[in-house]
């Protein structure tokens, strides 16, 4: 079975043909597809909706044409159709939509709409990998900071997030404070290279409450308030947001006694915080898994497995969920 993925919530457009050839553990990545809005975004320090919304609409066509060409494959071969319905920017998400439903109508395809969330959380099986429940999920991002439990297939329950800045916004603030540039995921953590540990001291914002939420705000704060060396600066920085991080997601482990947990995300590229998940999983005996970096970032081949996760819940076979057969006007749904 073969879906094809359209992923437009935020400045990425992104398509994606991914199939599944027997069990969910064995995905396949036929083509994975990203039209990146970086240097157009970085002239504004930040992403600026309208000019995200009318760059995916000038993207999306060309990039589902040249997926198809890369494949050589035409409509007929392909099954069903995800997309990105939310969260994301609403202009956005509308270009990603409106081409789903168009080619859904008339490729004569179902359409299966996809919360961005879960495709972070199913970019782990993208690495073909068994996923043992209960489920621990990080989700972290530029604008998400989230725990989720998972007890069993399709079984989602939040229990922790973000009660301000998530953890890639702070890191997007934090370098425009100190002047290192945007995107400022990757500029803090190639600063943060050359850094001396313990030269500056910041907070562990939460980190020993009795509960799964975040705070980033107070620790953005905080670096306005240190002097010091860019580098020094944003090591630390780096440091405290991975310490709290990894601490809570472990905590969160602990407490369901989880036996696998995936980490997702923009900032789960962040080498120093992958490592140290690694290590500590380790230590606890716990499968962890993490997406390859290029299916961390925004991307249509998670939403594809996403897809590929809720067509099997629905009904297995060629035939079309009922479902997932929408045309209407009502274009954003959970």
């Amino acid at each position: 079975m073969k879906i094809l993925a359209i992923e437009s919530s935020c400045d990425d457009t992104a398509v994606a043909i991914v199939e599944r050839r027997g069990g969910k553990a064995s995905l396949r990545v036929l083509v994975s597809l990203v039209a990146s809005q970086e240097k157009l975004h970085a002239q504004f320090g930040g992403v600026v909706p309208e000019v995200a919304s009318r760059q995916h609409l000038e993207a999306i066509y060309p990039l589902i044409e040249l997926a198809l060409h890369k494949t050589k494959m035409t409509p007929k071969r392909i099954d069903a159709i995800a997309v990105t319905t939310n969260p994301g920017l609403l202009g956005s998400l509308l270009v990603g939509v409106n081409a789903a439903k168009t080619l859904g109508y008339l490729w004569n395809k179902p359409v299966i709409p996809v919360n961005h969330l879960l495709g972070h959380i199913y970019a782990g099986w993208l690495g073909d990998e068994t996923v043992v429940y209960p489920l621990v999920s990080l989700v972290t991002s530029g604008g998400h900071s989230e725990i989720v439990l998972t007890k069993r297939e399709g079984e989602y329950k939040y229990v922790g997030g973000t009660r301000d800045d998530a953890a890639g916004e702070a890191f997007d603030k934090v370098a425009r404070l100190l002047g290192l540039g945007y995107p400022g995921g990757p500029a803090v953590a190639q600063r943060a290279m050359t850094g001396v540990a313990g030269k500056v001291k910041l907070p562990r914002p939460m980190i020993d409450e009795d509960n799964f939420d975040f705070s980033f705000s107070g620790l953005k704060t905080a670096v306005t308030k240190v002097r010091g060396k860019k580098e020094d600066i944003a090591k630390e920085f780096q440091t405290a947001a991975v310490e709290v991080l990894a601490s809570k997601l472990m905590a969160a482990v602990k407490k369901y006694r989880a036996k696998t947990m995936v980490v997702g995300g923009g900032v789960s590229a962040n080498r120093q915080l992958r490592q140290e998940i690694k290590s500590r999983a380790d230590r606890l005996g716990v499968k962890v898994i993490i997406p390859d970096i290029k299916y961390c970032t925004d991307n249509a081949a998670m939403i594809a497995a996403a897809g590929h996760g809720l067509w099997q819940r629905a009904g297995s076979g060629r035939a079309a969920p009922a479902k997932f057969k929408w045309y209407n006007a009502n274009v954003i749904t959970d």
